[in-house]
């Protein structure tokens, strides 16, 4: 899976937290942002209510069921900055990038 597969399976299920701005970022790899206030899904720098900081490598493996969210969260692989709610809410989210 690359970053533009992921950014691609985003915006073709609209996945966004209803009335919330949420951006992935993946540093040099690139950022997603989801605008759930507009149903929108960009690779924009915008502000967020919540940004996920991490490597793309490890988004793929969480997003392939192989790597747990909350141990990646307790290793210092994915840093949350902002609404932590917002945070819990993307597991919604995600399911719809499995498809």
């Amino acid at each position: 899976m690359t970053f533009d597969e992921i950014y691609q399976r985003f915006a073709a299920a609209g996945a966004t937290v209803p009335g919330k701005k949420v951006k992935f970022d993946f540093g040099g790899d690139g950022k997603i942002f989801l605008d759930g206030a507009a149903g929108a899904v960009s690779k924009d720098d915008g502000a967020a209510d919540t940004t996920l900081q991490l490597a793309l490598a490890d988004f793929i493996a969480m997003a392939e069921g192989k790597l747990d969210p909350t141990m990646a969260f307790m290793q210092g692989k994915l840093k949350v900055l902002g609404d932590m709610g917002v945070a819990m809410q993307l597991q919604s989210v995600m399911a719809k990038l499995r498809g």
